[in-house]
């Protein structure tokens, strides 16, 4: 098992196979942002796969998915259905915007990924525009609709406690999760480039105590392999989580990686510490040597981030490692 000098277990990577989007959310990317790798620089399929079967020999168990927006990568489920095969992978999940999920959800199910995140700010159409800069929000639910239809358990809804958001806007997103039985996971927004801090910041606290009583929910568990402390109500038909990175950070328990597209592998969401894959990947490395890349790599892990003392650290743009 990879274990990071903090005793840590490191169990989850999170794989960004794109760092382009077809949204342009004011929290994560700019509206005119045209800075992407460039397509030769990204791992091909034979790369990734190559890094998730030196990391699951190591114990790691869990892959999330990501981008960017990951369905905009050509044939993103063939890559899938590598990964599900792989010996030690037990959870293969995705976070999408939920955008092509129409077109796309059956083959994701049949490639063997078994649980979709989808990213639903609001649900209001012209506020929806707003925030993604696109009037896409009746793609996003007849998505959803498809990703239940081809028998996605647990769909998880993440919305962002974006600064300005009314009371009545969360109350219906909860109404709406409810009705449809998805889980809901209210997210406070990180510090990662001008985007995240040009958001105000909003602490979940608040919101948290306001749901309880409003819906008479009672802590609960939630399987998973990320940091959401969870609310349900007393019948275990409604979930909700509470993702508070700055409010009350989880750095203590953090069990994951991040490896972007071209092959940076980040140890901290929060921090500067990484380490290049691809260029060792490409020069010809053994999988003894890539093996002992990423033992050492998971030992440079840091404790926890600084978005509270030093959120101007981070220039990148969240969409470049993997929300």
């Amino acid at each position: 098992m990879l274990t990071d000098r903090f005793g840590r277990h490191i169990d989850y990577l999170r794989l960004s196979v794109t760092d382009r989007c077809d949204l342009r959310c004011s929290y994560c990317m700019p509206d005119d942002f045209k800075g992407f790798e460039e397509p030769r620089h990204w791992l091909a399929f034979d790369e990734i796969e190559r890094v998730v079967r030196a990391f699951a020999r190591l114990g790691l168990q869990r892959i999330r998915l990501t981008g960017g927006e990951p369905l905009v990568r050509k044939n993103v489920h063939e890559l899938a259905a590598r990964i599900s095969a792989i010996p030690g992978i037990t959870d293969l999940s995705l976070s999408t915007n939920g955008t092509q999920l129409e077109k796309k959800a059956q083959a994701l199910r049949a490639a063997g990924v078994t649980r979709l995140n989808v990213s639903l700010d609001t649900l209001d159409p012209s506020r929806f525009a707003a925030i993604t800069k696109r009037d896409a929000l009746d793609r996003v639910l007849r998505g959803l609709m498809a990703a239940r239809h081809a028998g996605f358990v647990p769909i998880k809804i993440n919305m962002v406690a974006i600064a300005g958001a009314t009371g009545e806007e969360i109350d219906a997103m909860v109404a709406f999760c409810i009705d449809q039985r998805f889980v809901l996971r209210l997210i406070e927004v990180m510090p990662v480039g001008d985007t995240g801090r040009n958001v105000a910041p909003m602490s979940l606290g608040p919101i948290q105590e306001r749901l309880r009583s409003r819906f008479d929910l009672i802590d609960g568990i939630v399987p998973g392999a990320g940091p959401a402390r969870y609310l349900v109500s007393r019948d275990g038909q409604f979930q909700i989580g509470f993702i508070t990175p700055i409010s009350q950070h989880f750095c203590d328990t953090c069990n994951r990686v991040r490896l972007s597209v071209d092959g940076i592998l980040y140890l901290c969401l929060g921090q500067n510490d990484k380490v290049d894959l691809r260029t060792p990947l490409r020069a010809g490395c053994s999988d003894d040597q890539l093996e002992a890349l990423l033992r050492d790599a998971i030992q440079r892990k840091p404790l926890r981030h600084e978005f509270g003392e030093l959120p101007a650290r981070i220039m990148r743009f969240m969409s470049s490692v993997g929300g």
